[in-house]
């Protein structure tokens, strides 16, 4: 068996990475495209290695020698590379396919050790390696039947989004036959090429094949191993987070990007914290039915936006101002607010980082859970002079919850000594209270003129990807600050059409509490079985716990997600909390828990 790689291409789509140099000489983590796939060829114990160059063509072949390589390479120029696609390159080098079984695979990609050996001991002559389709994907996607044949490749015509489950996205690597290569492809290619000429896809001739034959094509499906097609900075990047090979770097490069977990296949993110049970498919739909409109037409600006949200809520437009993720409206009051303010630690960092340092007054409670109520936050603050005292409520990580009533209490000593009193309810709609768990009423707010009500709709409704949070008060002073910070149209299409709809599905909203406070409880049941593990009672929907003595939560989070892909909050370092060794997981559905509890049982703790 041999391999032919195609390594022609000028990478213009990497800009400046490529400029001197070709595509497969950029580096992941210090290490080449060629040189890790020519490391992973290496051990096959192949022929040969074809490479097929072009671009910086002399470049590349001179760093190639110096590699040393055991296999034996030989180099085919492509001198028309920047005039003509792949299937020019590979026509170059159809001799080659006629002589023996071969590996075909492309330059630009950069794949966990141990799948091209998997496709050589394969007993299948002719393969396939193909992934399950992903959003993020682009290129060639295939069909596939029940005993793991390729069906058909589809075109961009044939291609259908509401299909996309059926589908499965090449990996652009292939093991073909000699025999295979005899009596299909390479004369299939040669007619291809006569007829269409050089600047198509090699992928275009399998296509007709498959079209017009059954070639006996399988396919070899992926499931946990990491690959990834780099054809930009960002593929780099994230290339670069998938095969970090320092399991503590990896983790850090992860937790720095603050989301898009969605481009690693697999991932089970407990470290964000947002709704399982919502929206309810049927408000998806809704949503997916008006995307054509919602993507084509402006959003309204700052007034409809507070009128849908005080209609939800029953409040009325003059008090409530809607921000792009509670984010925007914590940065705009924060910032904008003189004098002492103070603070519960651990809490949620947001608020604590838009803050002078010299501004701050920290109560933190001396409690094995991290607990506090509505008398200690008055006791310790009852000599401060504070222009502001902030209550997250459930507080965030702990889960800590203070009764309404209690909260209440807060609000009049605060309003007494005229301190602005804000209270975040991000997480209020999941605790388990018999009394509503809000202050985002009417007569509250009118009697309060000192509170500000903060609400991520993006978290207590499942859709941190359109970025809503709501702040009320009937502080007027407040309220025009924050107007004023704002842009007019902070909020997009896809948001407000969101509020548009939202008090349609308010019994399923309530349906979605109730399951999440149950799989909560479940959850909270599994993880105290573990017996390393403690778990600090939560009203949100995340669980805090701690580890026992001498272990490190650090260690943990680093390998959940190197041997589970699994995320966790590392509390480790948490301003509050350090040294003790805790760990923050947000509750997902009873499947993915299920994989979670096992893996924290399958953890070595030695």
């Amino acid at each position: 068996m041999q391999a032919i790689i195609l390594a022609a291409g000028m990478g213009k789509r990497l800009k400046e990475l490529t400029k001197d140099n070709t595509k497969c000489m950029v580096a992941v983590n210090g290490e080449t495209l060629i040189k890790r796939a020519l490391r992973q060829l290496d051990g096959l114990g192949l022929k040969q290695i074809v490479l097929v160059v072009g671009y910086k063509g002399e470049k590349l072949t001179s760093y190639v020698n110096t590699l040393q390589c055991r296999t034996p390479i030989v180099y085919v120029d492509n001198p028309i590379y920047d005039k003509t696609n792949n299937i020019y390159s590979l026509y170059l080098a159809k001799d080659y396919l006629l002589e023996d079984d071969t590996l075909l695979l492309e330059s630009d990609l950069i794949l966990e050790d141990g799948i091209l050996e998997r496709m050589v001991d394969n007993t299948a002559p002719n393969l396939v390696l193909a992934t399950k389709y992903e959003s993020w994907m682009d290129g060639t996607v295939v069909t596939i039947d029940e005993n793991g044949d390729i069906i058909r490749f589809l075109d961009k015509k044939q291609f259908q989004f509401c299909h996309t489950n059926t589908y499965y996205k090449t990996v652009n690597i292939y093991k073909f036959s000699k025999t295979f290569s005899q009596s299909h492809y390479v004369p299939f290619l040669e007619a291809y090429s006569k007829a269409l000429g050089n600047n198509e896809y090699y992928e275009q001739v399998l296509k007709v094949i498959a079209l017009l034959d059954n070639p006996g094509l399988k396919a070899m499906v992926l499931k946990k191993e990491k690959w990834y097609e780099i054809d930009d900075v960002q593929d780099l990047d994230i290339a670069e987070t998938l095969f970090e090979p320092d399991g503590a770097k990896r983790f850090d490069r992860f937790n720095s990007r603050y989301g898009g977990y969605w481009r690693y296949p697999g991932m089970l993110d407990y470290c964000y914290l947002v709704n399982p049970y919502y929206p309810s498919p049927k408000m998806v739909e809704e949503m997916q039915a008006s995307f054509d409109v919602l993507l084509r037409q402006y959003p309204s600006g700052q007034q409809v936006n507070n009128l849908l949200a005080a209609n939800y809520y029953g409040l009325r437009r003059e008090q409530v101002m809607v921000g792009n993720g509670a984010a925007e409206l914590i940065k705009a009051l924060v910032e904008n607010t003189q004098g002492t303010i103070g603070m519960v630690s651990p809490s949620f960092d947001e608020y604590r980082n838009r803050a002078k340092p010299e501004q701050l007054s920290i109560f933190t409670p001396d409690t094995k859970d991290f607990s506090y109520s509505a008398d200690d936050l008055i006791s310790f603050f009852g000599d401060k002079h504070l222009s502001m005292l902030l209550l997250i409520n459930p507080d965030n990580p702990s889960g800590n919850f203070i009764p309404t009533s209690e909260v209440l209490r807060v609000a009049a000593w605060c309003k007494e000594r005229e301190i602005l009193f804000v209270l975040d309810e991000s997480f209020s709609d999941f605790a388990d209270t018999r009394e509503p768990a809000t202050l985002l009423d009417q007569a509250i707010l009118k009697q309060y003129d000192n509170l500000v009500v903060i609400k991520s709709i993006s978290k207590s409704f499942g859709v941190p990807g359109i970025r809503l949070g709501v702040l009320a008060s009937t502080n007027t002073d407040v309220l025009t600050m924050i107007g004023k910070e704002v842009s007019i149209w902070n909020i997009n299409s896809f948001g407000e059409f969101f509020m548009q709809i939202w008090g349609k599905y308010r019994s399923s909203y309530a349906q979605a509490l109730v399951s999440l406070k149950e799989t909560r409880k479940n959850l909270s049941k599994s993880l105290e079985s573990v017996g390393w593990l403690r778990v600090i009672p939560s009203e949100a929907n995340y669980l805090m716990c701690e580890l026992k003595e001498g272990m490190s939560s650090h260690d943990l989070a680093v390998h959940l997600l190197e041997k589970h892909n699994i995320l966790i909050k590392d509390l480790s370092t948490k301003r509050g909390i350090a040294p003790r060794q805790c760990i923050r997981l947000a509750v997902r559905d009873e499947e993915d828990n299920a994989t979670l509890i096992k893996a924290l049982e399958e953890y070595d703790v030695r």
